[in-house]
């Protein structure tokens, strides 16, 4: 799933080449066209002097470009311990924008020219990794994606209301959230602007996946006091004195009242008059300006390997070919007489399979999560200090939001969150739970991420990032490995981990059928429905997600069958030796990474266990 963390790491501005190669095998090379090097890991220099200074040369680069991080991410650098960030909101005037960009662009260029062939192992990977990220930060301003910062799940308006969600524990946190509400009007006038442009250009979400975005933003339009900016208001620590509470508060609710919600009004009038009315007909990213070359680069990103649609396609068709196998050998155990599509129709209504409370759903979400914390021990060597917590998706978002995500934070004084959906609990099937479960919390995304935080040895730019092809990988590998732990003993459950894997395995089929191939909504939907045990809500609400997120959803199987090869490949070179727990520690131990690289950690380790 598509996680809430740390945003402005991946956009600064809070938004959100075909080789005739297969998945599976080692991409020896830097995928941005090869300009990088491609010495493998296992056989780097060791020479001393070269490395050290080439070494520092990478650190200044890399000091650089964490300090313009935090130059452009005022949130980002206060939550981090910046006092003078704090009270402050990212600057997206175009002049900021522009100026970002060409700082981006020299320290990209600068990292290009290095000699990696003596760079330490770390320090390959460091350049690797650095170099995509600014790749992909120089690709998306030239591709304006700050023109759409919102999609077809939610927006800015809806992201930015988390800072009333700070730590709240003396007045100058108090002061520094009163002076972000203030900044709020410039904030939204930024994004309504881009907004405009994207208009006059023809780059915004497809109209079609906008249907009922309004009600994410009327969520907002509440009365003064029941809204979530005037909450911190209304729950002072014990130690504040009457006098400071009754300040603070006719403070925040002249700023909620006369400020916020006319905000949320005016920008709720602008997208139902102007914005949803002229968005773009067409679904595909390449029919968007450069679309074509934009979506080939997105396909890139995401897999981190130089793949063509093409190839993307046809993997996802052979992919769904063999799940639908075992999913009717399922269907035959359990002894239900009628065809494939029949038994779809019959999970997706038997009241059996669906929770009647939001109570039930997220206390079978609890139990399952502690039975998956029990079973981390058998298969992992290390394991995260940081806990995670279960909550409901927020309500304001939650109509079109997806089943589950994964929340975490960038504090060490906060837990992860495992977000669970509650709306449209006949929506909601159960025997859908142990895989989502095991995907967005333990041993998927919360071990995962927190682990990659707490590798202190890492520079920040690589703690504190996240790419979707290790991430979403290793979240679709942590469902399967619910196998090997006992989990999906109930049929039902074994069918719904099974649709959860074709669910991503149709993606790659639905995601370049609508981009690259010319598919309609309604055959992605088709092919989507008739294909997994999804509800139709669901189904609906990921490929309008898929069309205004082009390629994102093709990281999830692309990762998570390279890290299965990975350990097919590791438990026939080391036969007795191999040992699981060394397995997943090594494919974890250096953070999120690319696949080519991730493959280059492997054989290196497979070496060192051989020897």
């Amino acid at each position: 799933m598509r996680l809430l963390i740390l945003p402005s790491l991946i956009a600064l501005s809070l938004t959100a080449c075909s080789l005739n190669t297969t998945v599976g095998e080692a991409y020896k090379y830097s995928h941005n066209k090869g300009k990088a090097s491609s010495t493998p890991i296992e056989t780097m220099s060791t020479k001393p002097q070269a490395a050290q200074v080439i070494d520092q040369d990478l650190q200044t680069i890399i000091d650089k470009s964490w300090a313009l991080t935090l130059a452009y991410s005022p949130e980002l650098a206060a939550s981090l311990g910046d006092n003078s960030a704090a009270g402050k909101l990212t600057d997206l005037s175009p002049e900021t924008l522009a100026e970002q960009n060409i700082k981006t662009q020299q320290l990209l260029d600068s990292l290009k020219q290095l000699d990696r062939s003596q760079l330490s192992k770390d320090d390959v990977i460091n350049a690797k990794i650095l170099q995509d990220q600014l790749q992909n930060q120089v690709d998306m301003y030239r591709y304006k994606d700050h023109y759409t910062p919102i999609s077809a799940e939610s927006g800015f308006h809806a992201y930015i209301a988390s800072i009333a969600k700070a730590s709240f524990n003396n007045e100058a946190d108090y002061q520094h959230y009163i002076a972000q509400l203030s900044a709020l009007p410039t904030y939204f006038a930024q994004q309504t602007f881009w907004l405009q442009q994207g208009l006059a250009s023809g780059i915004t979400p497809a109209k079609v996946t906008l249907t009922g975005f309004e009600d994410s933003i009327s969520a907002f339009i509440v009365p003064t006091e029941q809204s979530g900016y005037f909450k911190p208001f209304t729950e002072y620590p014990a130690h504040f004195t009457e006098s400071q509470k009754q300040q603070l508060t006719a403070q925040g609710k002249l700023l909620v009242e006369e400020t916020v919600l006319p905000l949320y009004t005016a920008f709720y009038d602008f997208m139902t008059q102007d914005y949803i009315p002229n968005a773009r007909q067409q679904i595909a990213a390449s029919a968007l300006p450069d679309g074509p070359d934009f979506y080939q680069n997105r396909v890139e990103y995401y897999t981190t390997l130089p793949m063509s649609a093409e190839e993307v396609h046809q993997l996802g068709l052979k992919e769904v070919a063999r799940i639908k196998l075992e999913m009717e050998q399922v269907i035959a155990d359990v002894g239900f007489k009628g065809t494939f599509a029949e038994f779809l129709h019959f999970l997706r209504t038997d009241p059996q399979f669906y929770p009647k409370t939001a109570e039930e759903l997220l206390k079978e979400a609890a139990y399952i999560a502690k039975k998956a914390d029990a079973m981390l021990p058998k298969y992992f060597g290390k394991l995260p200090r940081t806990p995670y917590g279960i909550a409901p998706v927020p309500a304001e978002i939650a109509p079109k939001y997806t089943t589950g995500r994964y929340s975490g934070s960038n504090r060490d004084d906060q837990p992860g969150y495992y977000w669970v959906n509650t709306y449209a609990l006949d929506k909601r099937p159960l025997y859908e739970m142990e895989a989502l479960t095991l995907h967005e919390a333990v041993p998927g995304h919360h071990l995962q991420i927190s682990l990659n935080k707490e590798l202190t040895e890492l520079p920040n730019f690589r703690r504190y990032s996240y790419i979707s092809a290790f991430g979403e990988g290793w979240g679709l590998y942590a469902e399967y490995l619910g196998l090997e732990a006992g989990f999906y003993q109930d049929p039902y459950s074994n069918f719904g981990r099974l649709t959860y894997e074709m669910w991503r395995a149709a993606r790659l089929v639905v995601d370049t059928g609508m981009h690259a191939k010319g598919w309609t909504r309604q055959q992605a939907i088709d092919f989507m429905a008739s294909n997994t045990a999804l509800s139709m809500h669901n189904v609906n609400t990921e490929i309008d997600r898929y069309i205004s997120w082009p390629g994102q959803a093709l990281s999830y199987k692309v990762g998570e069958l390279t890290i299965k090869r990975l350990r097919a490949k590791a438990e026939n070179a080391l036969g007795e030796q191999f040992n699981i727990r060394e397995f997943h520690d090594a494919i974890l131990e250096n953070g999120s990474v690319p696949m080519p690289i991730l493959e280059q950690m492997i054989d290196a380790y497979i070496a060192k266990q051989l020897s």
